[in-house]
């Protein structure tokens, strides 16, 4: 395949970062008199930028407070929960150990805020191994649109037809396909692996977490 980078999305993918996210989320609804905002409403969203999923929120409630408000605020919640309860997925540490061992550039391309994306990384010990990461707040279209993937390629100097994504959600495994990337699918929740986007997927591992090899998805990558 001649895999040059390997582009990981964050959330969700290399770290379990969703129940921060979600807690982040009910905290600051709470705030604006929204009660009983649970996780099969979070879920929904899995995959979806955060400033996206605050605009359909903001519609769906009819919050007055403007947009760029909730982001403000939710990430601040999020920041102080991210640094104690947000762990990378042991398989993929794997991985990215493997990745780093061979010489494979790595980066990060994810929804989350720049900030949020480095507390993580270094929260995980895994700030070290990533050339550079890439925020959907710094290209214009979040995912299911390419713009973060193409971004990250573009910096790496790698040509998207040599990227790998790892991906956990349907937007972001299209959003690989749009950019010409091949995409590794591990969802994090599997009972969403019959959505249709998760067919554009080159490697699926529909059992999720549970079922991710780091040895075989290494394999085949460097195949």
């Amino acid at each position: 395949m001649d895999t040059r980078a390997v582009i990981f999305d964050l959330d969700g993918t290399l770290v379990d970062s969703e129940p921060a996210y979600y807690e982040a989320g009910r905290q600051l609804l709470a705030r604006y008199g929204v009660d009983g905002y649970s996780w099969e409403h979070h879920a929904r969203f899995v995959g979806i930028g955060t400033e996206e999923t605050l605009a359909a929120l903001r519609a769906e409630y009819r919050i007055a407070a403007p947009v760029q408000e909730l982001l403000a605020g939710k990430n601040r919640i999020y920041l102080e929960l991210a640094g104690r309860t947000v762990r990378a997925f042991p398989g993929m540490r794997e991985l990215v150990e493997r990745l780093r061992a061979a010489g494979v550039p790595m980066a990060v391309a994810s929804g989350s805020s720049p900030r949020a994306i480095r507390a993580v990384l270094a929260g995980t010990g895994l700030d070290g191994a990533f050339a550079l990461t890439v925020s959907a707040e710094q290209v214009e279209h979040g995912k299911p649109a390419p713009d973060v993937f193409l971004a990250a390629a573009e910096r790496l100097g790698v040509a998207p037809e040599r990227c790998v994504v790892l991906e956990d959600a349907a937007p972001g495994v299209t959003a690989a396909a749009r950019a010409g990337m091949r995409c590794v699918a591990v969802p994090y929740l599997p009972e969403q692996a019959d959505d249709p986007a998760f067919a554009s997927a080159d490697l699926l591992f529909p059992g999720g977490q549970r079922e991710f090899d780091a040895a075989r998805t290494y394999a085949w990558i460097m195949s």
